[in-house]
């Protein structure tokens, strides 16, 4: 049965190689470098020829100035990230479910989906110009109004909420896409009975949409939680500075000044190992919620 199944399904095998391959290549054959946190690297002898030193890089990472800062920032900005990706998404979804216009509807979804595609590089430099204190258009009217400007990439107090801003305007509109996806399989004759009833737009919303939507709510949600320590290495890389380190700084970016700029690869390594183990316990046990609250199963 399984040969004849494998027979039938080759092509698809096939299909999957290449990307099988490359994660092979370039996400299984680089975890031969975790021993470098249990290492005294020397260049000259190898990553397997330096002597072994233990524990002594974890130690090291607890002791190193402003970790706890660090991870604090990290699971606070993914948070907010995780709350505002699923507030503005699913209100994104339900007003555009009320459009009726095709045309306008197809329209909107093309321009709200658009900046998901763009890299951080080329948004970085875009939000570094709307959002500068002397020249930015948001600031301009800010002062227009009779407000003071405000120095978003450079205010600490006000950097966090830059990167979460930031990240809904680029991707609530393709984070909408399961939202859509599911009004569209809200049987029909619940809004026809609720018409007959006398409710309105409104109590239709509240009463028959929002209930239908709240299993894939809840999912996304907790599908999510899998990615806490993940707060977007891309973003933060690109949009912070100095001056924002103390709420601004997350682990990747911690990770990448350490083992690049500073040349500590055994130090990097731990701390990344260190946030690979705990997103690993994260994303399983996200799973099992899945699995226990909506009968999510991933195959």
């Amino acid at each position: 049965m399984m040969k004849r199944k494998f027979k039938n399904e080759h092509i698809f095998h096939l299909m999957l190689l290449p990307s099988v391959v490359l994660v092979f290549i370039y996400s299984y054959i680089p975890m031969a470098g975790i021993v470098m946190a249990f290492k005294k690297f020397s260049p000259s002898k190898g990553m397997f020829g330096s002597p072994w030193i233990g524990w002594d890089h974890f130690q090291y990472m607890l002791n190193i100035p402003d970790i706890y800062q660090v991870l604090w920032n990290t699971i606070f900005i993914s948070a907010m990230k995780i709350i505002a990706g699923v507030v503005f998404p699913v209100a994104f979804a339900l007003l555009l479910n009320e459009v009726r216009n095709r045309l306008f509807k197809r329209s909107v979804q093309t321009i709200v989906y658009f900046p998901h595609f763009l890299s951080w590089i080329i948004l970085g430099g875009i939000f570094i110009d709307i959002l500068s204190p002397s020249s930015g258009i948001v600031n301009q009217l800010l002062t227009a109004i009779g407000l003071d400007p405000i120095y978003f990439m450079g205010s600490k107090g006000w950097f966090p909420f830059t990167l979460v801003g930031t990240e809904v305007w680029k991707e609530f509109g393709y984070g909408a896409i399961v939202y859509l996806a599911a009004l569209t399989s809200i049987d029909p004759t619940l809004y026809e009975s609720a018409v007959m009833d006398g409710a309105g737009r409104w109590k239709q919303t509240f009463y028959i949409t929002l209930p239908n939507l709240v299993p894939m709510i809840i999912l996304m949600t907790i599908l999510s939680l899998g990615n806490v320590l993940n707060a977007g290495f891309d973003q933060v890389f690109n949009l912070y500075s100095p001056q924002v380190y103390s709420t601004g700084d997350i682990i990747d970016t911690l990770v990448y000044r350490i083992g690049v700029l500073d040349a500590q690869y055994e130090v990097a390594t731990a701390v990344g190992l260190f946030k690979s183990l705990v997103s690993l316990l994260l994303v399983s046990g996200s799973y099992a919620l899945a699995y226990r609250y909506t009968d999510y199963r991933i195959f």
